[in-house]
């Protein structure tokens, strides 16, 4: 290759380790982002190969260059340069499971039609040796017509190996259209492109021959991504172009994806060889289990279950830990500064908002943790496998399934993943009731109520109420999405279904250094973006909080029984006097003013909800020392009656409430961008709202009369 500086893209199907040579190649040379203006994840790092530094692009994942998904769509266009936020390439990598290669060079096959050096990386050798899987390079380099390569990404060596591959390779544009026989589709294709993508279009002259062939496949033009002129014309040479085919005994639809696997099998029928082995694999032998129909979801359903268990029980010693430390430095901090509104504005405001959330912090890390795991292993592709048939009857398509699962985590990336469903019908469903999987952010609301008022009895031995609580909160996020989809789906049209098709990669050792960056990563993302968020939230609530100050004199007529003069400056402060107009509202679901202002605050983020509370409780509290805040919601108490605030009735009440509202800005944001309309985001906060006011009241009314 010319010693110059080059683009290089990474181009395959997903599942195929494209990250993992990424990875590998850029190092810590590389940058994560999304597309300017579009949820699609961005890549792109540097490598230096044969001492030249070259920029290196991890390309969304995709099966074909047909884009009808927004991944697609961006990889295509990055590749015939039309894409104005990304550099066209100078050369792609081909990444492709050599366990999965005639599956996989149908993508291949499109990519040598766009004229652009190829090189062909066969990866995951060492699980092809265990399949006894051979593979002759040459041969089959002769019959593509790119250069091949073996490797496996997880082995340095082989990265060394493939470094040196590129450094030194002559690399040539392969011959377009080597895998087309058909005299009639050549035909129609020439006839598309010269009678109207050449003198019609602005679509660049590498991908003629790929959007010829698009075109007649699928008999319209009414997603392009590119300007044209003239469009009764381009329909009307589409439709002669179709009926060449026709004519000839030819399946337009089909004609197209036929050639192109006979091309592949005439590729790879010599140069690959498997020692046939009639036993079934290991993945076989777990799959007839953990996919079974009967048995497939009572072991998802255990999954879930021993895996909130252990989040619950795992993390309860380092919280306890962190909760010590911002304990301690409150109390050190108040009694060390001169007291003031600056020691107040630290203790009461900055350290107590902040150390309500980053004490469970623990339980974020033993989440993702887990995620990562059930991910790196292979299992989650299994959960989205035996959910599917349940998930259509209630209204869901099949890949609806990943990202309602990714929703666990957070949301926003959930939403973005819905781009993978054709469907808009089947897309939309999934999007406005996906935020009610039971995301990360939810959880510090959660494990502070449980903590306070479920008992830690056990049950069964390993069980304890507070972890099937905190089970059983998640999957009532998963049975009111369903059960939502299913009322929604009969006031949505059906549309054109689509079928659900899903690799089911082999089982395998997660690379725990992956996980651990990951998990790593997934830590202080939330306490980075929390913090910032509480931090100032919190000084805002303090100041509400703290003035006006009111004096001796006031307390001493006005105040109740009992009531101390904290109490009293917080509820007649501005927070408190706005929490008390809202009161009324929200007092029939057990919720005092205290949790009206944190209901508020939390739209900012769900989590945000317990530093308010801990804000809040800061200001109010007369203690000499500082106190947990599961200890001061179970002491607090009305200052009118004298009766708990909280109960079991009121903890059940508010979890219920956090599991169904729309409690979360950045969602909104989200749903906003991918749907182009308010109209969408409106609709789930107002619908989510008012299901989460209706279930709440109801939860809190039936547990006060136990």
């Amino acid at each position: 290759m010319e010693q110059t500086p080059k683009t290089i893209a990474l181009v395959g199907n997903p599942n195929t380790g494209k990250s993992t040579v990424f990875n590998a190649l850029t190092g810590l040379r590389q940058k994560i982002a999304n597309y300017p203006g579009i949820t699609v994840e961005r890549k792109v790092g540097t490598s230096i190969i044969g001492g030249v530094l070259h920029q290196v692009i991890d390309l969304p994942g995709a099966y074909s260059l047909n884009y009808k998904k927004l991944d697609e769509r961006i990889a295509y266009q990055a590749l015939i340069g039309s894409y104005e936020h990304e550099e066209k390439p100078d050369l792609v990598l081909a990444i492709v499971d050599v366990t999965n290669l005639d599956r996989n060079l149908f993508l291949v096959s499109q990519l040598l039609d766009l004229k652009i050096p190829v090189i062909l990386v066969l990866n995951m050798m060492d699980v092809a040796e265990q399949k006894q899987i051979t593979i002759n390079e040459n041969l089959l380099s002769d019959n593509l017509g790119v250069p091949v390569i073996s490797v496996s990404a997880k082995q340095k060596e082989d990265i060394e190996r493939l470094k040196n591959f590129i450094a030194t390779e002559e690399l040539k544009a392969p011959q377009p259209l080597a895998w087309l026989e058909s005299f009639q589709i050549r035909r129609a294709l020439g006839k598309v492109k010269k009678e109207w993508i050449q003198p019609c279009t602005n679509i660049p002259e590498a991908a003629h021959d790929t959007e010829a062939l698009r075109l007649i496949s699928e008999g319209n033009f009414d997603e392009v991504f590119y300007k044209y002129q003239d469009k009764e014309k381009g329909l009307s040479v589409i439709k002669q172009a179709r009926e060449i085919l026709e004519q000839a005994g030819e399946n337009p639809m089909a004609a197209e994806v036929l050639q192109r696997y006979d091309f592949i099998d005439r590729c790879t029928k010599d140069a690959t060889q498997q020692t046939t082995d009639s036993s079934l694999s290991l993945t076989d032998k777990i799959d007839s289990v953990v996919t079974h129909k009967v048995f497939g979801p009572i072991i998802f359903a255990s999954v879930l279950l021993l895996m909130f268990q252990a989040i619950f029980s795992w993390a309860t010693p380092f919280m306890d830990f962190i909760d010590l430390i911002f304990v301690e430095t409150g109390n050190w901090v108040a009694n060390t500064m001169a007291p003031g509104i600056l020691n107040d504005l630290l203790v009461e405001g900055v350290l107590a908002g902040l150390g309500g959330v980053v004490i469970f912090l623990p339980q974020i890390i033993f989440l993702f943790f887990f995620i990562y795991i059930l991910e790196g292993t292979g299992y989650m592709a299994r959960a989205a496998f035996v959910m599917d048939g349940f998930m259509t009857k209630v209204g869901l398509h099949g890949r609806s399934v990943v990202p309602l699962m990714s929703g666990f985590a957070c949301a926003i990336p959930g939403i973005m993943a819905t781009r993978t469903i054709e469907n808009w019908r089947d897309r939309i469903i999934t999007i406005m009731v996906l935020p009610f999987m039971a995301c990360s952010a939810r959880l510090p609301v959660y494990a502070l109520l449980i903590a306070a008022f479920i008992p830690s009895t056990t049950v069964l031995g390993i069980f304890t109420y507070q972890g099937i609580t905190f089970f059983a909160l998640y999957i009532f996020g998963i049975v009111m999405a369903l059960v939502a989809a299913a009322v929604m789906k009969r006031f949505f049209p059906s549309g054109q279904q689509t079928p659900f098709i899903m690799e089911l990669p082999a089982y395998k050792m997660p690379k725990w250094d992956v996980v651990f960056r990951n998990v790593a990563d997934r830590g202080w993302i939330f306490v980075k973006e929390a913090g910032k968020i509480i931090v100032a939230i919190s000084i805002v609530l303090w100041f509400l909080a703290s003035f006006p100050n009111v004096d001796e004199q006031e307390y001493a007529q006005n105040a109740y029984d009992g009531e101390t003069i904290e109490s009293y400056q917080l509820r007649h402060s501005f927070a408190g006097k706005f929490g008390q107009i809202i009161e009324p509202t929200i007092e029939p679901l057990g919720f005092d003013w205290k949790i009206g202002i944190g209901l508020i605050t939390s739209f900012a983020a769900r989590e945000v909800m317990v530093g308010t509370l801990n804000t809040i409780y800061s200001i109010e509290g007369d203690d000499e020392d500082i106190v947990t805040l599961k200890e001061k919601l179970i002491n607090d108490t009305d200052p009118e009656t004298g009766k708990p605030i909280y109960s079991v009735a009121t903890a059940l009440s508010l979890m219920i409430f956090f599991a169904l509202a729309m409690q979360c800005m950045s969602t909104i944001a989200i749903v906003r961008r991918e749907t182009n309309s308010w109209k969408w985001p409106t609709a789930m906060f107002v619908y989510m709202s008012a299901l989460a006011y209706v279930c709440s009241l109801i939860t809190f009314q039936i547990g006060s009369n136990l």
